[in-house]
């Protein structure tokens, strides 16, 4: 969405950025400022400093600096978005969303009413759980003997949800609220409509977001009862792929330890943060995401996955592998810690101390290490068999890796043990690359006209499968082939089964990998870099479809759309400046060179009015993608019956699509 400038110096002009910072800094008065320690290094004598008069803080010792919105997407790894918004609803501010359709606004804002109206539920019972571990002996005599005081339980809002089926309805008196059911909290038997509670006779743990409110629990058994955890289900405010349990809590210290712990439990995050170590979160009985290590990026620039020694343990630090290797940039750490089988974080600690465990901590396995070993499995070095096994193991995994120093020395280390040079490796994975493109399943009929299917907005032209037509097309000719090869060579032709020589295609020269043509993408974020001043002219569809693509686009925009607010729209040499150690920074160059070196099948527009033209034939088409898809799934629906508006929503889809496909052809 974009929020127009001088709203935002309006909110800059309200907020008071010394009482922002308060919240989360002692501050005291010195000279015309206020000092306290850096909440973003650690330190024992103040070199933070908040400026009143300005409206701007400033580290001397680490370098952060800027104002109250800056604050808040540092420090609590809010977006941009996200602490405006938070900003807004302190002074009591409405974030301007004039771009929006009126049902789009409705649709909002009914949406932000229901993860209120969530989030308020789900307070309310952690409250009521805390109250019931207070008069429960048997879940304070659990928590005491897994070593936690009072002061860590408190810290963390732990509870206990009693035994009974119902004990909820003493809470929320309208025990058949639908929002109890949303919410996760309450089970509802579509059989016979009976209601009982989700959470029975387990120590919960109230899962938060970054800025603190609960958006859902975990529950753990007391005793040899199963499941041992018991997490909330997917609801409109609690999606277990993108949250981590006690980031919330840890923010303060991540930035203070320089690192992030990432575990496997919460009883692990609780006894960690007990002994020393408040820099632990937890997955949420979920595999590592990429969208949990982007999230974790945000606070630090080193992350320590640590895993059981078992085969379990293993595999789950597989998983962590491929979700991490995409942010693994040249200025990243990125590790995995593997304790013995029959240790945890926890009782690793206990036995053997704070020092040993941080000690382990610091002799992890490099990110760079386990991917060798990752690709190396089931492989036998000593044999040429298994060295090629490990190339095919290892491209997938190196392909993820993002553009830059590390990434050059991988290949030059997996070529060391596959017993090739760098240059004979790359040829190969280029080669296979090339051979996975062409011989990919083609794209829809109805796109393929088109060069690329319609689908994908970031779709790529069908290599020509020419070979095999070729021939086939020769030989419906046959019955007046010649009997012997002309002249010109047998390596063109082939005898068929009749004695007949038949012409067959010359198989593809491999002239080396490729640059792939421009996607639409990468077009709009030329475009958009080149003359970033046309990102207010996009309504908050556009931004919204932008922002939410993939890696690596999807980012570069989000931030794109930050900075545009922040510092107005920006030439390509500061933007370029600006965007040094993001993730995307490297590709972002590539596209923009390939413009400088003269890609004439892509030409970027100088002329402003050219290039908005250019950009909303660009954005029309991507839409028409995600139109489509929205129709094929409206049809599947009426087809179905389990919607009777689908069918008229799928005729809405379809005009507008037409319409769009009319605009830009």
């Amino acid at each position: 969405m974009a929020i127009p400038q001088s709203f935002l110096s309006e909110l800059l002009n309200r907020v008071d950025v010394v009482e922002v910072v308060g919240k989360y800094v002692q501050l005291k008065k010195g000279g015309a400022n206020f000092m306290g320690l850096c909440p973003f290094h650690g330190e024992k004598s103040p070199s933070f400093s908040v400026s009143p008069t300005k409206q701007f803080f400033h580290c001397f010792g680490c370098g952060k600096n800027g104002n109250a919105i800056g604050f808040l997407m540092e420090h609590s790894g809010m977006t941009f978005i996200e602490a405006v918004k938070d900003l807004a609803q302190q002074v009591g501010m409405v974030v301007p969303e004039e771009q929006q359709s009126p049902e789009d606004r409705a649709r909002a804002v009914a949406a932000k009413a229901k993860q209120d109206s969530l989030t308020d539920v789900l307070e309310k019972a952690g409250e009521s759980y805390r109250e019931h571990l207070k008069v429960s002996p048997r879940a304070v005599a659990y928590l005491k003997g897994r070593g936690l005081s009072g002061q860590i339980a408190k810290r963390f809002g732990l509870g206990y949800a009693p035994e009974g089926w119902r004990s909820l309805a003493s809470v929320f008196p309208e025990y058949d609220n639908p929002l109890l059911a949303e919410s996760g909290l309450v089970i509802v038997n579509e059989e016979d409509d009976k209601r009982y509670d989700r959470f029975r006779d387990r120590i919960m743990f109230p899962i938060r977001n970054v800025k603190g409110e609960c958006i859902g629990f975990g529950g753990r058994v007391i005793g040899d009862g199963t499941p041992k955890y018991l997490n909330s289900p997917e609801t409109p405010v609690f999606h277990k792929g993108r949250e981590l349990y006690g980031l919330y809590e840890a923010r303060e210290a991540l930035h203070s330890a320089g690192f992030v712990l990432v575990t496997e439990g919460y009883m692990d995050v609780v006894a960690l943060a007990q002994l020393g170590f408040a820099n632990a979160v937890a997955t949420l009985g979920t595999a590592c995401t990429p969208d949990h290590v982007q999230k974790l990026f945000r606070f630090t620039d080193a992350v320590v996955f640590s895993f059981d020694g078992d085969g379990a343990g293993r595999r789950a630090a597989r998983k962590a592998l491929d979700g991490a290797l995409p942010y693994a940039t040249d200025v990243r750490s990125i590790k995995f810690l593997f304790l013995p089988a029959e240790h945890d974080p926890d009782s690793y600690v206990r036995a053997f101390g704070q020092e040993a465990f941080a000690e382990q901590i610091k002799q992890a396995m490099p990110l760079s290490r386990f991917m060798v070993e990752a690709a190396s499995a089931d492989c036998d070095l000593d044999t040429a068999e298994g060295r090629s096994l490990l190339s095919s193991q290892a491209r997938p995994l190196w392909q993820l890796l993002p553009d830059g120093a590390l990434k050059q020395q991988m290949l030059y280390e997996l070529a060391q043990k596959i017993q090739l040079t760098s240059d004979d490796l790359s040829r190969l994975w280029g080669q296979q690359a090339a051979s996975d493109q062409r011989f990919a399943p083609a794209g829809p009929r109805h796109a393929q006209g088109m060069g690329m299917a319609i689908g994908s907005a970031d779709a790529t032209p069908q290599a020509p499968a020419y070979a095999h037509v070729q021939h086939a097309a020769y030989n419906s000719a046959a019955p007046n082939a010649p009997m012997s090869p002309p002249k010109s060579g047998k390596r063109q032709f082939e005898k068929g089964a009749d004695g007949r020589w038949k012409k067959i295609a010359p198989p593809p020269v491999y002239t080396g990998p490729r640059t792939p043509p421009a996607s639409r993408a990468d077009h709009a974020a030329r475009l958009l870099m080149g003359n970033m001043a046309l990102w207010e002219t996009l309504v908050s569809e556009d931004q919204a479809m932008l922002c939410e693509l993939p890696l690596p686009h999807g980012m570069l925009f989000a931030w794109m759309e930050s900075q545009f607010h922040e510092h107005g729209p920006l030439v390509w040499s500061a933007l370029k400046s600006a965007m040094q150690g993001q993730l995307f920074a490297e590709q972002a160059q590539r596209w923009m060179d390939q413009h400088a070196l003269g890609n004439q099948a892509d030409p970027l527009p100088i002329d402003p009015h050219e290039a908005r033209q250019e950009l909303r034939r660009l954005l029309n088409l991507m839409l028409v993608d995600r139109l489509m898809a929205l129709e094929t799934e409206a049809l599947s629906q009426a087809q179905s019956g389990q919607d009777p508006d689908a069918l008229q929503r799928w005729r809405s889809l379809h005009e507008r699509r037409r319409a769009l496909l009319a605009q830009s052809s």
